[in-house]
């Protein structure tokens, strides 16, 4: 197996990001629930694309790239922190978004403008219409002279899943030195998150069965993409990169031992839910910490009703991983039931 550590990467956080335990929330469930705050990881507003940059933009810069691409909704927070990277590196950013959901400069938008980031607005809903545009704006930067890398909605590739299978690397590292309160040594039975374009998921995915192989991972989808086949694919592709296999994981043919995915996008991808604010109110008035309506406030509420039903009774130590997105509470109200 190839190491993460002879991938090449840029280290744009700073890490480890903090875990602990959520404990009035956690009083309130009757669960140990603990937080892994890749909110707070050091590039911009924080979030989870960032550890996927940190690879993929070191793929671009030993292919000499001085121009890089992405793409996502009007609001994308992988967007802004690919800008916010690019700047970092000296690269110029162009942002090809769809013209979707709130494109009045707000929230993200102002965060994609100050990191000097060229941003186009894709009157389309299919991101293959966006691909196509990028490679003929890149074909005529690179008849200038300039070297172009083109980076997939939300980072979701499988250079970009092994930033997550560090990530748990990194929490497998962290909960090593926690103690619970009846002085045993920590053992995280769950890791939850939110799935918006499969990436992220992929990597814990791929990370868990690497570094934590007791743990069952859940991804909460807040888009209607199928999850079910795209994380385990990128999963694999992954694997493959790191010269392993989901097989010798042990997770093929037993897969559902190992992940599962939830639906809980509500109206549709980036409409916030009604149902959803009291439980991003509950976390934010009980612990201190914002989440987003768009990613993490639905995940969270998604998690929070799936606990209320019945299906976390068989685990006692979950972690929910914080992926960013505070710039969405700037950009949209939160509707009230």
């Amino acid at each position: 197996m190839k190491p993460i550590n002879e991938f090449s990467r840029i280290s744009f956080g700073v890490y480890p990001t903090p875990l602990y335990r959520l404990n009035q929330i956690s009083e309130k469930y009757g669960k140990n629930i603990w937080i892994k705050r890749d909110d707070l990881c050091g590039v911009a507003l924080g979030g989870n694309k960032v550890r996927k940059l940190e690879f993929l933009l070191a793929d671009a810069r030993n292919q000499g790239a001085d121009t890089v691409f992405t793409t996502g909704g009007a609001q994308s927070n992988h967007a802004m922190l690919t800008a916010a990277c690019a700047a970092r590196l000296g690269m110029k950013c162009y942002l090809l978004l769809k013209k979707r959901g709130i494109t009045d400069y707000k929230g993200n938008l102002i965060l994609d403008d100050i990191y000097g980031a060229e941003v186009r607005f894709i009157d389309t809903d299919s991101y293959d219409d966006i691909y196509r545009e990028m490679h003929r704006i890149g074909e005529d930067l690179e008849k200038e002279g300039h070297k172009c890398y083109y980076i997939p909605c939300g980072g979701s590739n499988a250079l970009g899943s092994v930033g997550y299978a560090n990530a748990v690397k990194e929490l497998s590292e962290q909960i090593r030195d926690v103690t619970t309160d009846e002085g045993e040594k920590l053992k995280i039975d769950a890791v939850v998150s939110a799935t918006g374009s499969g990436g992220t998921t992929a990597g814990l995915l791929l990370g868990t069965r690497m570094y934590l192989p007791e743990a069952k991972l859940f991804g909460i989808a807040v888009d209607t993409d199928p999850f079910e086949e795209i994380v385990p694919e990128i999963a694999c592709q992954g694997a493959a990169l790191m010269e392993t296999s989901l097989e010798e994981l042990d997770c093929g043919e037993h897969l559902p031992d190992h992940f599962e995915m939830f639906h809980h996008w509500g109206a549709g991808y980036a409409i916030p839910g009604a149902q959803d604010t009291p439980y991003i109110h509950e976390l934010a008035r009980m612990e201190g910490i914002l989440l987003d309506p768009v990613y993490t406030g639905k995940a969270w509420a998604g998690f929070l009703e799936k606990l209320k039903e019945g299906y976390f009774d068989s685990f006692e130590n979950i972690v929910f991983v914080h992926t960013g997105g505070a710039a969405a509470l700037f950009a949209m109200r939160l509707p009230e039931k």
